[in-house]
């Protein structure tokens, strides 16, 4: 069981580590100067603790996203789940991480590289990768996670002993902890824990623990040794940022910095070092979200479909997008998770309560509580006049939808459910 609940555990901090850990931290670092800490804790329960919930809960659950959200309705929980899986595969997630590691790994080392040939490539190692999913979480707990670890440890040991510069007073009117919660969202984790989890108790499963008991046994565990590696190299890529924060960066970007820590810790052998670093942390991700998203469209046709042709088609489509550029891909991600991030957390943490809630409308009505809110703030941003949610409770960090998603679970309950036939 040690083997199997570390293996495991290394493979669920390599597929959670991806592109937006890697770039995050280190910014938020360089903006919170003195309270980097802080920000780094928010980051952290916003990215690691919420989606280790969320693992938890679908393990305890029937390990399906449309389970975790079956209280909402058949259609509005085939619905979410489909946006989900959209971002974390082929539209967003997937695509992000070659798109990363061509800006920040081939570009610094060989400037001349065509961004197309080098898509080719990426995704011709993901594909043959994922094509076996028994041996995916193997692959990844096995090899690349250690692989990676040992490269982030050079870069944050050395940026220990030999800090980049001192660390600045924060300015008082930076808001460090919605600036960490907001970085722990973009990472996308929360949305990618259910799939994810599904890829994962299949390799529990085929290791010979059948029941919900055993799984628990090997994945609450697992869990807690992919926090603790989370919680290790988030610390330590934040201080390096903040170690940063009176250095005169201009009008620099996540991507950009990082690059530069390498570089001044390093030098040379640095952007070789985050070559590594950033295409391990990319490939374990994009593998484990290929062979989960691929998983879900094919039981989606219920079979009808291959796993191996949905594997094919989302090399294939992330490959196209991947060309867009980082940028881009991130501006397409913000407002999408700005309004499905609230609805699903309300339910996740409803579902551990779950059985002593005999009311559907509780689960709907704080999905609607908190979806209203949160996407009149996202229009507040296109310009539209709904500045007025800007003055919610909690909105100063993020979390403006609480209170509208506790109003409607509480108006929920006085709602019956409607009778059988």
């Amino acid at each position: 069981v040690p083997v199997d609940v570390i293996v495991v555990g290394f493979a669920m901090f390599a597929v959670f580590f991806g592109a937006g850990n890697l770039i995050f931290p280190p910014y938020l670092g360089m903006q919170s100067g003195s309270h980097w800490f802080l920000g780094f804790l928010c980051f952290f329960v916003a990215d690691a603790g919420l989606a280790v919930l969320t693992v938890l809960a679908t393990t305890t659950g029937d390990g399906t996203a449309e389970g975790l959200l079956s209280r909402l309705g058949k259609v509005p929980a085939k619905l979410i789940t489909f946006l989900m899986i959209l971002c974390i595969g082929p539209l967003v997630a997937v695509p992000r991480t070659c798109a990363t590691v061509y800006e920040m790994a081939v570009l610094p080392l060989l400037p001349s590289a065509g961004s197309w040939v080098f898509g080719a490539i990426f995704f011709a190692i993901v594909l043959a990768l994922t094509i076996r999913p028994g041996s995916v979480v193997d692959i990844i707990g096995r090899v690349l996670t250690p692989m990676l670890l040992l490269t982030l440890a050079c870069l944050v040991i050395k940026g220990i002993i030999s800090p980049i510069g001192a660390v600045a007073p924060v300015p008082t009117d930076f808001p460090v902890a919605k600036a960490g919660f907001s970085a722990g969202y973009q990472t996308m984790d929360v949305l990618g824990a259910v799939p994810i989890t599904l890829v994962l108790l299949k390799s529990v499963v085929e290791k010979g623990y059948s029941n919900k008991k055993s799984q628990l046994r090997v994945m609450l565990p697992a869990s807690l040794v992919a926090m603790l590696g989370l919680f290790l190299v988030y610390c330590g890529l934040a201080y390096l940022g903040a170690t940063t924060s009176l250095l005169d960066v201009g009008d620099i970007n996540q991507a950009g910095l990082v690059v530069l820590v390498t570089e001044l810790l390093l030098k040379r052998f640095g952007v070789v070092l985050l070559g590594l670093i950033v295409f391990f942390a990319c490939m374990t991700t994009a593998v484990g979200l290929t062979s989960s998203t691929a998983d879900y469209f094919s039981s989606l046709t219920r079979g009808k479909v291959s796993y191996t042709v949905f594997v094919i088609a989302i090399c294939a489509f992330g490959m196209v997008v991947s060309n867009v550029g980082i940028s881009a891909i991130i501006a397409l991600a913000s407002p999408l998770l700005n309004v499905i991030y609230p609805v699903l957390l309300t339910q996740i943490l409803l579902s551990f309560v779950s059985k002593y809630i005999s009311r559907d409308w509780v689960f709907r009505g704080a999905a609607i509580g908190a979806f209203v809110p949160a996407l009149l703030d996202v229009l507040c941003e296109y310009g539209l006049p709904f500045a007025f949610v800007r003055a919610l409770p909690l909105s100063g960090m993020g979390l403006g939808w609480v209170l509208p998603a506790v109003a409607g679970g509480i108006l929920g309950a006085l709602i019956p459910n409607r009778k059988s036939a």
